[in-house]
């Protein structure tokens, strides 16, 4: 699921709505691990895992956006790449989850 955030504007700030987003896309996609890596020192344990996302070709998704997967939130890191060669034209996300 794609969750989009509008921009909140305070007296002092902007920032993304994220208690407010809408979703822009449900449906299928091919989801492949892409990296892990774990930091632990004494005080903090962290966890960080990328994703590659190969969702339909022409779905809507901008490098603001977070993605849920199997109730995991991840932001979009990068720009997405639109894939429109040969047969099998996609877009592709890389994602991005911090587990603490």
């Amino acid at each position: 699921m794609i969750r989009r955030a509008d921009i909140a504007t305070s007296a002092y700030t902007k920032r993304r709505d994220w208690a407010h987003a809408r979703t822009v896309f449900q449906g299928l996609a091919h989801v492949q691990p892409d990296r892990t890596s774990d930091t632990q020192p004494p005080e903090r344990e962290t966890a960080q895992e990328r994703l590659r996302i190969f969702l339909p070709w022409g779905t809507d998704v901008d490098s603001a956006d977070r993605i849920e997967i199997d109730g995991r939130t991840y932001e979009v890191d990068g720009s997405p790449m639109e894939w429109g060669y040969g047969s099998i034209r996609h877009v592709r996300v890389r994602v991005w989850g911090v587990e603490h």
